[in-house]
């Protein structure tokens, strides 16, 4: 059920369109639908939503929000955000309660993976 305030949608520019799906689609699972030559929608990643082509990104230095993903085993999927084409923006880093990296997707967009510290002894 939808519920009136909740966040139920996220767009992201996307300079490289078919690049990004197979990147998402390869390194997390998601799921995609295209609407034409320039928009797909994503579903299976937490929050439903889409890229659109662009020639802009999503940075943090530029203001744009930081979308923050979760793994139990950081280092896998550090390893499968490069071998998919992704590149690694801030190395892995501990914060209090667990670690995290940044990395961009094939069209610059930039995002984060963390790990809490209990999945990652669990999964060790």
């Amino acid at each position: 059920m939808k519920a009136t305030g909740k966040i139920n949608y996220v767009e992201f520019p996307a300079t490289q369109l078919e690049q990004s799906k197979a990147f998402f689609s390869e390194t997390f699972g998601w799921e995609f639908t295209d609407y034409g030559p320039d928009y797909t929608a994503f579903s299976e990643a937490g929050i439903d939503g889409g890229f659109f082509r662009s020639d802009l990104s999503a940075q943090v230095s530029t203001g744009s929000a930081l979308i923050v993903l979760y793994t139990h085993d950081l280092e896998a999927t550090q390893h499968k955000v490069q071998e998919y084409g992704g590149k690694i923006s801030k190395a892995i880093f501990a914060f209090p309660g667990g670690r995290r990296f940044h990395f961009t997707d094939p069209s610059g967009n930039e995002f984060a993976v963390w790990s809490d510290i209990l999945a990652e002894k669990l999964s060790g």
